[in-house]
Order: C-alpha cells, then structure tokens, then sequence
C-alpha cells in the first residue's frame, strides 16, 4: 500500500494551533545555558490522553498529571529537564503543583489543564527558585515556531533532540501530528522510560483519542529495551485540538482507523530514535518472533532475547552467538518445543530445529558487525507474533552510569541537600 503520510518541519509546534517555547533555567548547573524547561500550549481546548509508567515509584509529575486527566482534558503541558521530582515527597508534590498553577494563572487556565513532566536526577529537590520566576518568561515566548527548542529542552543524557512531524489527509481534510521524545538510558517495556509529547489538530473525541493512544503506545513504546530499567517519570502525552477543521472523528470509523495508523508511525519513528540513541548503544537490532501458540507467548520471547544482557553483550562484540539467544528463548516461559526453533539473522539461518545451521560463521559475523540487522525466531507452533526493538550493551554503558551522583555536589552547593 503506498504510505499515505508527508514528513513535515516543525515537531510539536507543526501542527495548526499549538504555540511552544523553551527557556533555559540552570536548573542541574546555574552556569549552564542548555534549554531546560519548555512548554506546549494550545490555543483552544483539546482532547487530551495520556500513559504513564508502570512502575510503583511514581514521581511527583506523574502523580499530578494523572490526577488532571482524570478531571478532563488537558490544553498545556510544562516540562522540565535535570532534576525528575522523584523520592521528593510531599515538597515534590507541592512544586509540581506550583509548576502547573503558575502556567495556567498567566494563560487564563484551570490548574487542572496543564500538564507537567520531569526528567533527571532522582531524589533532589527542585531548584524552584531558579524555575518559578521564568515561567513568565516561557510564555512570552510562546510561538508556533519553536518545535524544536521543546525537543532539545526535555534531553538528558540523549545525545541529540528527537522529533517528527508529519501531514496526512483524513476525509477531504489535512490534519498534522507533531512528536518530541527524550530517553536514553533506563529503557525497559511498561511504558517504556522516556518523556514523549505528541501534539495534533485532528478532532478527535476524548474516547477515541485515549483508545488509540493507548493501543499505539502498546506498539511502541512498549516495545522498545535498551538496559532492561524501568524510571519513575515514564510520561507519554497527547493534545488534538481539532484546529484543522474537520468534523469529529469517532471510535472504529475510517477516519480513525487512518488516523490510529498516522499516530502509530510516529510513535515508532519515535520510538525506534530513542533505541538508536541508547546510551553508549552501537546496535540497533529488530527482534521478530514468529509461530508461537499465543500473543502472549510471543511477546515473553522477543522481551528475553531483547533483555538479555549476555545477548545484548555478543552484539556489542559482532558475535552472532544463537546459543545465548536460544537460551533466552527456553527460559522465556513460553511454551516452545527446543527441535522446533528456528532463528535467522537477517535472512541468515544460524539455528534450525534447534541445531547449528549450515551457514558460515564469517557470513553471520559480517551480518552482526553492522550497525544495524534484525533476529527472527520461528516457534513453529502456531501463527502468534511479536515484535521488539532493542541494542546492545557496550563496556561504555557502564563506564557512563557510573557517575550520576556527581550532581549532588551542586545540590549542595545550592542548598537544596
């Protein structure tokens, strides 16, 4: 089928009605210039949906936009990065809060329709006294022309912004979607451990946006392993503010399914950029398995091969070693049957029925020192299957996350610890 989408300049800001700024507040190092705090504002209200981590340490943020959304839609979303407002406790709370209420005073907004999210370091306070008096200054600058700064002003330990903006005609009408995402370390599936913010001036219902967030980010998102951890800030949020004019789309009709297949390939451009951005990553690697029984036993199988650091590690090294992937397939819990496995790399067979495939190491290894190649597994026991992106695990990964607390010693030098 001819791909219906036009990649478009622009980001989060593409999109007709959404204006967005970026200023930077110093907030790990005053001395620093680096933008780091941003925010996306639509001019009329929207629909809104949102996912959140899975895991039970929520931080601050997360807490409070869940508590938005569940009293309606959202219309703004302030965010920070260099300090994730995790493990603050009640004062966490509290500057999330003032975050959100200072926004939405000087934008004529209930508190309630302003989202916020945060990224970085766990367990500092916030530098509120450098954030607070510049929100004034974040809205003056608001402009549809500033995508790109909210994309670079969410990254931490990224090493460049990520977005995509894209253009698609649903019924007569043209309708653009805008995407920014930050994540590079702490990736694991369950709503994977990034901060995402998709903007789009489709009309979209309330239901059916949070349907087809919901099922997109499932197949994203939630496929995607770099390290196997999953943060306590996991945010992906979505606004549609119906700008472009067209009448509503509604649950399981044909503009929505177009729109669910638009929504869906920007999350996984998006999604696929913060593997290829991991931190230290060298491979980026597509896990498909085939011919399982069930969904589910699919899914256990591309998550333990995607996971598995001893896999991950013979990535890093060009070594196509099936035995350590074949390993992860039999502790997995799926239910396979060893003679039945078949793995490819590439189109390569390196395992068939469970056994070595006659095909040379040298052709494999030449497949494996590329930057990037794809494992399929075939279960052969029925017509399940499941999909996953994933990298390898470099020497440089662990030299890099050995260090984070250094910006403790500018906590303290702030007062704030």
């Amino acid at each position: 089928m001819e791909f219906p989408f036009s990649k478009i300049k622009g980001g989060v800001g593409a999109p007709l009605g959404f204006v967005t700024s970026a200023i930077s507040c110093g907030i790990k190092n005053p001395d620093a210039t680096r933008l780091d705090l941003a925010l996306i504002h639509s001019e009329v209200s929207c629909s809104s949906a949102g996912t959140f981590t899975t895991n039970r340490v929520k931080a601050a943020p997360v807490k409070l936009s869940q508590a938005h959304l569940r009293k309606g839609d959202l219309r703004c979303i302030i965010a920070n990065s260099g300090n994730a407002n995790a493990c603050t406790g009640v004062a966490g709370i509290r500057d999330a809060k003032v975050m959100c209420a200072e926004v939405a005073k000087l934008l004529k907004l209930k508190t309630s329709e302003v989202g916020v999210c945060s990224t970085g370091v766990i367990g500092l306070p916030m530098p509120m006294s450098r954030i607070e008096p510049r929100i004034a200054e974040l809205i003056e600058k608001l402009s549809p022309k500033n995508g790109s700064e909210v994309a670079a002003a969410i990254i931490t330990s990224d090493t460049r912004a990520k977005e995509i903006a894209i253009s698609v005609d649903i019924d007569g009408h043209r309708v653009r979607i805008g995407g920014c995402v930050k994540g590079a370390g702490m990736i694991s599936p369950s709503m994977a451990t990034m901060l995402c913010f998709i903007t789009t001036d489709a009309n979209l219902s309330s239901a059916c946006l949070r349907k087809c967030t919901l099922e997109c980010v499932e197949e994203s998102f939630n496929r995607i392993t770099i390290d196997g951890d999953m943060s306590t800030n996991d945010t992906v949020l979505v606004l549609a503010n119906g700008k472009s004019g067209m009448p509503t789309i509604r649950r399981n009709s044909n503009a929505c399914r177009i729109f669910r297949s638009a929504l869906q390939y920007v999350m996984i451009e998006l999604a696929k950029a913060v593997v290829r951005d991991g931190e230290r990553v060298t491979k980026f690697v597509t896990v498909e398995v085939k011919g399982a029984r069930t969904y589910l036993d699919a899914k256990k199988v591309a998550e333990a091969v995607s996971k598995s650091a001893l896999v991950k590690a013979s990535w890093n090294g060009g070594d196509p070693n099936w035995g350590r992937i074949i390993h992860a397939v039999g502790y997995s819990s799926a239910r396979i049957r060893e003679e039945l496995v078949d793995i490819f790399i590439n189109e390569k067979p390196s395992c068939l029925g469970g056994l070595q495939a006659p095909t040379p190491m040298d052709e494999l290894r030449t497949i494996v020192a590329k930057p990037e190649f794809t494992v399929k597994i075939h279960l052969n026991q029925g017509e399940a299957r499941y999909t996953m992106y994933t990298s390898d695990l470099s020497p440089e990964y662990i030299d890099f996350n050995r260090s984070e607390y250094a910006y403790w010693k500018q906590a303290r030098k702030d007062g704030l610890v």
